[in-house]
């Protein structure tokens, strides 16, 4: 297998990577809030969106680079 095969796969994998660290990381907002850091949980939840904003680029990307040529 070429090293540019492996790209997909390992672009699919960082990406489930990155969605588990930005659920693990909403978990820990939500903790902060409850313990009176609404203002820390919100910056959090905003640098969070961008991860929202680009997951569906990600999705479509790694659908394309998987297909089979």
């Amino acid at each position: 297998m070429q090293n540019l095969d492996l790209l997909p796969s390992l672009l699919s994998k960082m990406n489930e990577n990155q969605l588990a660290l930005e659920a693990s990381i909403m978990e820990l907002s939500s903790w902060v809030e409850q313990q009176g850091g609404a203002e820390v949980a919100e910056n959090v939840r905003g640098a969070l969106d961008t991860l929202d904003r680009n997951e569906e680029f990600i999705k479509l990307t790694l659908a394309v680079l998987m297909t089979p040529d």
